[in-house]
């Protein structure tokens, strides 16, 4: 069920239950279409995506993009790495730590599953972003995200 906003404002909680249920659907149709082309999951994607972006970034860069623990990042990337998609390469600033960088493989896989993840991502969103509105609703996502990135809020804590 949408979220309402009245004369006392907007209902937040609703607007939590939307906001969440959108994310989780958009991401799972993300994922089977990632999946069926591609062999690979939307985590898998994001990594890759990032890391082609940001090449030499540290495992511990990455799990702080997208607000998740370093053990669980580095598993992702054990996974990347084991496919051939990732490897590690001393930091030489900083033994305790690996530089990541993209193989030729990972940067093909990546450049390929951008074209279905941007394709399917204007289909599911097709319409419901388009006119003043859904620059609104997206202007308004990323002044949220920037605020509670700023205040380093929902970090995990371990």
């Amino acid at each position: 069920m949408a979220s309402k906003s009245s004369g006392a404002g907007v209902d937040l909680p609703g607007f939590f239950a939307d906001l969440v249920r959108c994310e989780t659907r958009l991401y799972n149709a993300l994922n089977d279409r990632l999946r069926e082309r591609h062999a690979i999951v939307t985590s898998q994607f994001e990594f890759l995506r990032y890391l082609r972006d940001h090449a030499g970034a540290r495992v511990a860069d990455v799990a702080a993009e997208f607000a998740i623990g370093i053990g669980a990042t580095s598993k992702g990337v054990d996974r990347l790495e084991k496919q051939g998609w990732v490897v590690r390469r001393p930091n030489p600033s900083d033994r305790r730590s690996s530089l990541l960088e993209l193989t030729d493989g990972g940067r093909e896989l990546v450049g390929a599953a951008e074209a279905t993840f941007a394709e399917t991502l204007a289909e599911l969103t097709a319409g419901a972003l388009d006119g003043p509105s859904g620059l609104a609703a997206v202007r308004v996502l990323s002044e949220l995200r920037s605020a509670l990135e700023r205040g380093q809020v929902g970090l995990p804590t371990g």
